[in-house]
């Protein structure tokens, strides 16, 4: 597998710092931000946003949409998660977003998993992911 040019070089450098850590050749699956990254034995999903819902349930899910997409780009599934970290601008919403991923990971295959409350970048997002899944 070899490093893929398809960001620009601040951004690649970024994400290098990021995935250096598996020592071995890994290449960057979306541009720009960097929204996720594999090497060989892994794929690493930056946080994950959706502010176009005006519910928490509603952005998990369709942030949930998202990791599944990022996951297919890598060539894994969700079956695959090794670790999800949930970062939510209001503790009170926790069932919310929590029915939500009840509803979509795999029953018997759940990762480890941590949520916290945290004042996310923009007042519209009510809820972030990021997310570790093995590769096949």
């Amino acid at each position: 597998m070899t490093v893929q040019p398809m960001i620009s070089a601040r951004a690649r450098s970024s994400c290098s710092a990021r995935l250096a850590g598996c020592g071995r050749e890994y290449r960057v699956l979306r541009e720009a931000e960097c929204h996720a990254g594999l090497c060989p034995e892994n794929t690493y999903l930056a946080g994950q946003v959706s502010g176009d819902e005006p519910t928490v349930k509603g952005q998990t899910e369709a942030v949930l949409k998202k990791i599944d997409d990022l996951l297919a780009s890598a060539g894994t599934t969700k079956s695959k998660l090794l670790s999800a970290t949930f970062y939510i601008a209001d503790i009170k919403t926790f069932d919310e977003m929590n029915a939500a991923w009840d509803a979509w990971v795999v029953p018997g295959n759940t990762p480890a998993r941590a949520t916290v409350e945290v004042k996310l970048a923009n007042p519209k997002y009510r809820v972030e992911i990021s997310a570790i899944a093995a590769v096949d």
